[in-house]
């Protein structure tokens, strides 16, 4: 029993440690292209379904389990005012994309929508979003079909001017 506590507390503190070196930045410009696994500064928070980083972007994927909450997360944004625009496009079906704006990722009551659900269509995605405090930006996917995937590429964060 005493193996089984020392481990777990080992590996929080690996991950504490990994998380902690994660620096609160202003602007993000990512494609994904090098991406084998998800970003020690990034959060998957895939529910029952499947969320990674594969052929050079973010994969959604229902998998047996549609209408799970699917957050990406990106690294603490520092406050301020900022464009975001992605690519995103989908395999088919109904798919719906949110942003929130996240004080901890483990807490879920700190997740705030900023920008209400919208309908994948393929196109590229802008929005202007605000924090006030530095916080992170989930990206919450909602998939209502089974094997539905949705995809994230060309992730670009940039102060507004």
């Amino acid at each position: 029993m005493r193996k089984i506590v020392l481990a777990g507390i080992m590996t929080l503190g690996g991950f504490l440690t990994a998380n902690a070196q994660c620096q609160t930045v202003s602007t993000i410009t990512e494609n994904f292209d090098t991406w084998k696994d998800m970003n020690k500064c990034w959060t998957a928070q895939p529910g029952k379904a499947m969320l990674y980083a594969s052929d050079k972007r973010i994969i959604f994927y229902s998998m047996t389990s549609p209408g799970e909450n699917m957050y990406l997360t990106t690294p603490k944004i520092k406050a301020g005012t900022y464009t975001l625009t992605l690519d995103v496009s989908d395999n088919g079906g109904e798919t719906t994309l949110e942003l929130f704006s996240i004080g901890s990722t483990s807490d879920a009551k700190s997740y705030v929508s900023i920008a209400k659900p919208s309908k994948i269509t393929g196109d590229k995605k802008t929005y202007e979003i605000s924090f006030k405090k530095d916080n992170h930006l989930g990206l919450k996917v909602l998939l209502n079909g089974i094997h539905q995937a949705v995809y994230v590429d060309n992730f670009s964060l940039k102060p507004k001017k």
